[in-house]
């Protein structure tokens, strides 16, 4: 009896540490396509808030419309999106649902790594010149790198029938070209000093007839 009674102590008190340790969650789904689990404390006065897991003293505030849809540890739902042409909201739910896990796949597959290399030789070349004017190169290519048509690879797409939605197409575009820019802003400037370093380097050899930088 006594051997009995320390096992179910026992079970009991582990059960009490994963459970403190393993807190039940509720799911925050943002319009921005990001998906957070925490705890939620309060749904009041236009927000929803949680404790900020990076420093427990201190809160964040998620506004409703910031907010697609809550799901509470008890399975319950509740949508803050609602379809709304005077809010610019054109799509139905399921519509931005759709919008919403295409922005999610490109966030987390879309690479970018053409426009990086792309915009990385254009500083290069631009920077080499030796000009003010060698900027124009690597930020124009960023200016024009949201133009080419975005190739969905399957191996980016967290399911298949996801790309026979028009919604998830345009979210997953939408992500991918500010991608785009991002990488090809950050090869672009890497490219551009690395350009003008070549420059100050080798402009002494450079041909007269092609000297278009600053007097030798």
């Amino acid at each position: 009896m006594l051997k009995k009674l320390i096992l179910f102590v026992f079970i009991l008190s582990c059960s009490e540490f994963s459970f403190s340790q393993n807190p039940v969650q509720d799911t925050i789904y943002l319009m921005n396509g990001q998906v957070v689990g925490e705890k939620i404390i309060d749904t009041i006065l236009g927000a929803v808030t949680i404790i900020n897991p990076k420093k427990p003293s201190k809160k964040i505030h998620y506004e409703w419309d910031q907010l697609f849809m809550v799901r509470f540890a008890d399975g319950n739902k509740r949508y803050y999106y609602r379809q709304d042409s005077a809010l610019s909201n054109w799509f139905s739910r399921d519509e931005m649902w759709m919008y919403m896990k295409g922005e999610n796949d490109a966030r987390k597959g879309f690479k970018a790594k053409g426009a990086m290399v792309g915009a990385g030789i254009a500083g290069i070349i631009g920077g080499m010149t030796g000009t003010f004017w060698g900027p124009i190169a690597p930020y124009g290519f960023m200016a024009l790198s949201g133009l080419p048509r975005v190739r969905i690879r399957h191996n980016t797409i967290s399911n298949p029938a996801y790309v026979e939605s028009d919604a998830y197409i345009l979210g997953y575009e939408r992500v991918a070209r500010q991608r785009r820019k991002i990488k090809s802003v950050i090869g672009g400037t890497f490219g551009l000093v690395i350009g003008y370093g070549l420059y100050a380097m080798l402009h002494p050899y450079y041909p007269e007839t092609i000297n278009v930088g600053f007097s030798k």
